[in-house]
């Protein structure tokens, strides 16, 4: 049987994980520990530390992790803002990192801000052939957009028309 220190490196050693999301997974493998523990199941060994609670011994393991730095909030909203940027806007991105209970770093932030058009365009030109020929297609392409997190105001520059005079998809 895998202990729940094991079970977050193995989780950990597949992608970075936040505290509250390993809390969650980690739970129910010490809940079954101890009703095990309780049972007297022959084949159970007690974990170190099995006197504890479950929740205990989850916070125990986490505050473990993050000391020896396997566990890291700045490792994780930077993974999250590299997987999800290139699909999504800030406000999207901004919100899935708050429910992880994350936040974004200042220059990280800036970062993701500065980008917001340029992410917004690429989306845009993935999902649709050309730009809106009528208001009907503008307020299409405007909810597939504010759907996927973008900021009203990048959404209002984007769909003004193409940044390059150059630019005869219109």
């Amino acid at each position: 049987m895998t202990s729940l220190k094991g079970r977050a490196l193995q989780w950990l050693a597949q992608r970075e994980q936040s505290r509250v999301e390993l809390r969650r997974k980690l739970l129910p493998h010490a809940m079954a520990e101890a009703a095990a523990a309780e049972v007297g199941a022959p084949s159970a060994e007690p974990a170190p530390g099995a006197s504890l609670a479950p929740a205990a011994q989850v916070e125990a393991v986490l505050d473990w992790l993050e000391a020896h730095r396997y566990l890291s909030h700045e490792r994780f909203a930077e993974a999250r803002v590299h997987a999800r940027a290139g699909r999504f806007g800030n406000l999207r991105i901004q919100q899935e990192l708050k429910q992880h209970q994350v936040a974004l770093s200042p220059d990280a932030a800036l970062a993701l801000k500065q980008s917001e058009l340029q992410r917004a365009r690429a989306v845009r030109e993935r999902k649709f052939a050309g730009w809106p020929a009528s208001a009907a297609e503008r307020a299409k392409q405007a909810r597939f957009l504010a759907g996927r997190g973008f900021s009203p105001e990048v959404i209002g520059r984007l769909l003004r028309g193409p940044a390059d005079p150059d630019d005869d998809k219109r």
